[in-house]
């Protein structure tokens, strides 16, 4: 595996029962060749030369518990408005809905969220639409700023037209009109 993988002691049970992985992962974490991001989480860290080891982001560490799962997940509020750059705050306590197992993980300081949600929420196909869905529902019904908006539109321009009306179809009712308005 490359540095920089996360991983998981399902990861190697190929190799052996699952204690015996633990272990030997316990051990290559006691001579800091891994490094426990949280329980059952490990890290083969990349190093750079002038910043030392480097450290995955939580959308990251998200993403490799839901490919391990083999669960969707969709970022949803802050996380959101920040990956949009309609906000610049950070959340430290980083949301996604999921159709896995809803719980929460703490990374360093950081929490990882898992909340279940319907199949509908998830039937969206496009990334950049299921933020903006996501971003909308932050914001609020009656919040939502021209600049907003204009930001949202130039979003949208890189989504597929097919993508973008068939998860219209799937958002609320006030932000499939906003999506209908901006696609007109």
């Amino acid at each position: 595996m490359p540095r920089g993988s996360i991983l998981f002691p399902s990861s190697f049970e190929d190799f052996g029962n699952v204690e015996a992985v633990k272990k030997a992962l316990l051990r290559l974490e006691q001579k800091s060749f891994l490094r426990r991001l949280a329980h059952g989480i490990y890290l083969y860290p990349k190093k750079d030369k002038l910043l030392g080891e480097l450290s995955p982001s939580i959308e990251e560490i998200a993403k490799a518990i839901a490919k391990r799962d083999k669960a969707k997940i969709i970022p949803t509020g802050i996380m959101a408005l920040n990956r949009l750059g309609l906000s610049t705050q950070v959340p430290m306590k980083t949301v996604f809905l999921t159709n896995g197992a809803p719980r929460s993980i703490t990374v360093g300081r950081r929490t990882i969220k898992f909340k279940r949600t319907t199949p509908k929420v998830l039937a969206v196909k496009g990334e950049i639409t299921s933020l903006i869905i996501q971003a909308l529902k932050e914001i609020g019904k009656n919040n939502v700023t021209d600049d907003q908006l204009e930001k949202i539109k130039s979003y949208l321009r890189l989504e597929k037209r097919e993508i973008v009306e068939h998860d219209a179809k799937l958002a609320p009712a006030w932000i499939a009109k906003i999506i209908q308005t901006i696609l007109t």
